[in-house]
């Protein structure tokens, strides 16, 4: 949740990119989640469409988020090629997925289940 200070020193677009910023660092917004428009931000915050603009472009410098033309502008891996990579993999996972009929659920149980095998750290055996 974003919270912007009308009465911070602060600037309101600062405000938003640390707090965005923050979020991608902690995962608190995983790679590759597609963040809000510009519009749709500003009028949720109740800030101008250049203020949200400023904190996006500065965070797409940062690199902690990358904009895919009309597609929108999503979190990125932040230099991080294995994050990168699984969320790939995940996409061509969902891919397949939804090519062959399976519901969500049962997509969530095979990768589970091959996460459990492998051992993979906060999965159960």
């Amino acid at each position: 949740m974003i919270v912007i200070d009308a009465g911070s020193p602060t600037p309101p677009y600062e405000q938003l990119r640390a707090q965005l910023a923050r979020q991608i660092q902690d995962r608190s917004l995983a790679v590759g989640t597609r963040l809000p428009t510009i519009r749709r931000l500003a009028a949720d915050l109740g800030l101008a469409v250049n203020t949200v603009g400023r904190a996006y472009r500065e965070l797409e410098e940062a690199g902690l988020i990358e904009t895919r033309g009309r597609a929108g502008s999503f979190v990125s891996a932040a230099g991080e090629p294995a994050l990168e990579q699984a969320r790939r993999a995940a996409r061509d996972y969902a891919a397949f997925i939804a090519s062959v009929g399976i519901d969500h659920t049962e997509a969530i149980r095979i990768v589970e289940a091959a996460l459990a095998a492998t051992g993979s750290p906060g999965t159960a055996r």
